[in-house]
């Protein structure tokens, strides 16, 4: 990184007359960002994506957990939901709330761990982060787990400065609402005993009282979802831990880790990720000695990034799987470019993710323009269930009543419910199930609407993954043949949809060794 001695940040120019103080220009800007993100979400025409149509699903019954993530995102949906309706922008709407609150606590623990310049900085490189500008605009579980995450970081922080019961309990809460919301928050647990361990004078306040504060407090939030998880087999507990899909015969994906690794500079951002990177290497080849308060930041942030590393190496890894480590890590990059009077790289960062921030938000606005640009690709994932979704209700409206509806995938069950909530609703309305293509359920929607041979008398079979269908065909005894119903995404793309008629679902037996069923040939009519 280059540097400059004669930094002269913008926040100095703010105290000579734009704001009083860092704290009233961050809290501005916080106001006016989140303003702008508010208005996209409400004015964006893209639809949901079907995750999100899952968690709007379970939003409707609530419970302590789910097949595939624990509950937090589902009540916040119910909450928001529950004030304005079902639209997208409501069922989206807590995210860039979250966002806005994460970013004014990461000020705090700038403040607390440096100065107020370090604060600003921080909180501006988490506002613009470019993984923040995308979470910011959807449903995801990430937005509340950066929430809580940072707020348990400010609590651990602030006992540092202040041991008492009260701060100790109120961390273990903390991370308790960050373990309701993503099982990826245990890494903030290593962070801690990470920290222990480099600093021997931070163990000092942890007497046994407040050890057991602040496991009260995370045993208080996390209890009721432990007590779901065993009494339904552990299903989220199994599915987090089949993400990590390991296979002792092929554990080396050199590819997988270099792709994540590049992730990251489009998640976290190309500058904060370089100075992280340049700063931890350093540090560890004994180049530079490093304050208590870098120590405690590193602490958090480098485990989550390195076993992510180290799973892509052996497996693959999404690129928000590190998400833990984000907000600690902007607070760090703001450090130590303040420190390395690296004025141009903070000032480039910035800019460069604002110029990406104010691209996405135009985009998702207009999203004729992302199509213009040949850059249509980047949406399909959130256009055409909708027109999807009507074209598959006609059809089974059509074939009268007692007609079930069949997907073979969770995607398009996800939109079905979410686009057709109306009409399903009715009274004569289809049923809608999912077709189970192994011998155990694999997503929420196989474990709690699998088609059963009492409903399969007439289905109308409705199928995005061509790859199955020999298999989905073969589990009725008639069927009428399959019938285009694709869906035109932008002016190049369109969603391979195609439904048809079953009678008579017999499932073949499945193989009890791999679950999967017996072999089928695909020209099978």
């Amino acid at each position: 990184m280059g540097s400059d001695t004669s930094l002269s940040s913008p926040i100095e120019a703010a105290r000579r007359g734009f704001f009083a103080d860092p704290w009233s220009g961050y809290l501005g800007l916080t106001l006016a960002l989140t303003l702008v993100r508010l208005i996209a979400l409400f004015l964006t025409p893209l639809e949901l994506y079907p995750d999100e149509a899952q968690y709007w699903l379970w939003s409707r019954d609530l419970a302590f957990g789910y097949y595939s993530k624990p509950p937090m995102l589902a009540w916040l949906i119910a909450l928001t939901t529950g004030i304005g309706g079902d639209s997208e922008p409501w069922v989206r709407l807590s995210s860039p709330l979250l966002h806005a609150a994460t970013g004014l606590i990461l000020f705090r623990v700038g403040q607390r761990l440096y100065d107020r310049r370090t604060a600003f900085w921080g909180g501006v490189l988490y506002l613009l982060m470019p993984g923040v500008q995308l979470s910011a605009g959807i449903a995801s579980t990430d937005a509340p787990l950066l929430f809580f995450a940072s707020l348990a970081l400010w609590a651990y922080v602030a006992f540092q400065a202040q041991p008492s019961l009260r701060i100790a309990g109120l961390a273990g809460l903390a991370l308790g609402g960050a373990f309701l919301s993503k099982y990826a928050s245990l890494y903030l647990l290593i962070g801690v005993a990470l920290h222990l361990l480099m600093v021997p004078e931070a163990r000092r306040g942890w007497s046994p009282p407040r050890i057991a504060a602040a496991l009260a407090g995370l045993l208080a939030v996390a209890a009721p979802n432990l007590i779901w998880n065993a009494a339904n087999d552990f299903s989220t507990v199994s599915h987090t831990a089949a993400n990590a899909d390991w296979n002792l015969s092929d554990l080396f994906h050199p590819l997988e880790a270099l792709e994540f690794l590049v992730s990251q500079t489009m998640v976290l951002g190309p500058v904060p990720l370089g100075v992280i990177l340049i700063g931890t290497i350093g540090f560890l080849m004994g180049r530079s000695v490093l304050p208590g308060s870098d120590r405690l930041l590193l602490a958090f942030v480098v485990p989550p990034i390195l076993l992510v590393f180290i799973q892509a190496f052996l497996s693959r890894a999404n690129a928000n799987w590190a998400a833990v480590a984000y907000a600690p890590a902007v607070v760090l990059a703001a450090a130590w470019l303040i420190r390395w009077q690296a004025r141009r790289w903070l000032i480039g960062g910035v800019a460069f993710q604002a110029l990406l921030a104010a691209l996405v938000l135009t985009l998702a606005v207009w999203p004729v323009l992302a199509d213009r640009a040949g850059l249509g690709g980047s949406f399909k994932r959130v256009r055409g269930w909708e027109v999807g979704t009507q074209r598959i209700l006609a059809a089974a409206e059509a074939l009268g009543p007692g007609t079930v509806i069949a997907t073979d995938d969770r995607f398009l069950y996800n939109s079905l419910a979410y686009y057709g909530r109306e009409r399903l609703a009715a009274s004569d309305a289809p049923g809608l199930t999912m077709w189970v293509r192994e011998a155990h359920a694999q997503n929420q929607a196989e474990a709690v609407d699998p088609l059963t041979v009492d409903q399969g008398q007439r289905v109308l079979m409705a199928s995005i993954e061509a790859r199955f269908r020999h298999e989905f065909v073969a589990d009725f005894a008639r069927f009428s043949g399959w019938t285009d119903a694709s869906v035109r995404l932008d002016p190049t793309r369109t969603r391979d949809l195609a439904i048809g008629l079953g009678e008579g679902f017999r499932p073949r037996p499945r193989d009890p060794e791999t679950g999967l069923p017996v072999p089928v040939s695909p020209t099978r009519p």
